[in-house]
Parts: structure tokens; C-alpha cells; sequence
């Protein structure tokens, strides 16, 4: 790996720049080779740098769990306070708006093998999120919430499917003519953790994300692909 990509002099774009650091599309300095995409964690406000790095070593650890698994980026370092990770391209799910069945059984057959590798993403109600490739294939970023599991339990069986229901959620919007039978009975049976999220969770997080950080309905959701 080139050197260069942990510095600030290899940036090509921000893509992002929240309390929590910066987000950047990175040259690699070797010809013909694809960009990058580093975290920059050391830029934070100091009274989030904690919880930046806590945030990026999560995405580092969900990234090595899934290695090699295709619409999951690679990671490439993760080293004083920087994360690199391999760049996909892609247009996030709100602008590229899949209405093709076949894009979201992929993105399911995608979400079995995380299931499997043993990491829930906790974070796919957020459309930018979700790539759509320009094969029309699904790509999932930002794993700072992500939980990986060794062994799964009954916890993480409840994050895996909450993880399936926010995608039949997305298929709902965008493609609801293909939803099944099974689709609807997944999405009108909330499990025990989103009746607990929704009571006490998410009023807490949406006051601390909107009030204290700033965000913005699809914003805070992890690396753009602009």
C-alpha cells in the first residue's frame, strides 16, 4: 500500500466533513489504480475525537470480518486514527431509485453473507448507504455501527433482522409490486429490539443527531459516492 494515502496532500475531494472528522476520495499515486477512501478521525472536535475513533475501529473490524466479499469495500489500513478503505463506485439508492426485483434479491443474497460472516450493519434504514453499482448491483458502505459476532445470539439474530426489514422497507418504496407474501409478514412483525428503539432509542438519537450534530435526514450516513 502506498504511504501516500494516509496523508492529507493525496486528497482528490472531500466528501464529508462532520464533528466526527473528515471523509476523503484519495489518490493512490500508482497509475491505473483505482482511488480510495480515507476516514480521517485525528481532524475531530475534540470532545468527539473518542467517539470517532470508537466509530472507525467498529468499521474497521466489520471490514476485516468481510473480507473479500463483493459490494463490501476492502479495507486497506486502519492506523493512527485513519482508516482507509478501497473505494466503490456507485449512486446511492435515492438517486439511482431500483425499481429492478433483481437488484433487491441481490442485496438480500448480500445481506445473508454479512449475516453469515457474523456482522449486522445497524444502519441501513439510511438510503446513502445502499449503492446501486453501474451493473445495477447493491454495495453496502459506512459500517461505523456495525456489530460482529463470533458467535451470534439471540441479540444478534434481532440486528440481522432488523437489517432485512429496512431493506424490505427500501423494496416497499421502490419496487413495492414485488414485494411477496413473506416481505409483508417481515415488515409488519416488529422484533422485541425495534419496539425497545423506537420507544426509548430513537427519540434520544434523533434529539442527539439533528440538535447536537447537525444532520439532516440522510446525512451522517457514512461515505457519499458523488
Amino acid at each position: 500500500m502506498n504511504e501516500a494515502y494516509l496523508h492529507p496532500g493525496a486528497a482528490l475531494r472531500r466528501l464529508k466533513t462532520d464533528v466526527f472528522g473528515c471523509v476523503d476520495l484519495c489518490n493512490t499515486g500508482t497509475a491505473g489504480d483505482a482511488p480510495a477512501v480515507r476516514r480521517d478521525t485525528t481532524a475531530a472536535r475534540w470532545w468527539a475525537r473518542w467517539l470517532a475513533v470508537w466509530l472507525a475501529s467498529r468499521e474497521a473490524r466489520a471490514l476485516r470480518a468481510l473480507e473479500g466479499v463483493a459490494g463490501v469495500p476492502r479495507l486497506l489500513a486502519w492506523r493512527d486514527g485513519v482508516l482507509l478503505r478501497t473505494w466503490i463506485e456507485g449512486r446511492p439508492m435515492q438517486e439511482a431509485r431500483p425499481a429492478d426485483a433483481r437488484y433487491f434479491r441481490a442485496a438480500r443474497r448480500l445481506l445473508r453473507t454479512l449475516h453469515r460472516r457474523g456482522v449486522a450493519h445497524n444502519d441501513l434504514a439510511k438510503e446513502p448507504n445502499w449503492l446501486v453499482t453501474a451493473q445495477g448491483l447493491p454495495a453496502l458502505v459506512d459500517y461505523q455501527l456495525a456489530t460482529v459476532r463470533r458467535r451470534p445470539g439471540r441479540l444478534f439474530r434481532s440486528l440481522a433482522r432488523e437489517d432485512l426489514r429496512h431493506l424490505l422497507k427500501h423494496k416497499r418504496t421502490y419496487c413495492p409490486d414485488r414485494l411477496t407474501p413473506t416481505d409483508r409478514q417481515l415488515l409488519a412483525r416488529r422484533s422485541w429490539f425495534s419496539r425497545v428503539w423506537i420507544r426509548a432509542g430513537k427519540p434520544v438519537y434523533l434529539w442527539v443527531t439533528r440538535r447536537w450534530l447537525g444532520w439532516a435526514d440522510r446525512e451522517g450516513a457514512g461515505d457519499r459516492q458523488l
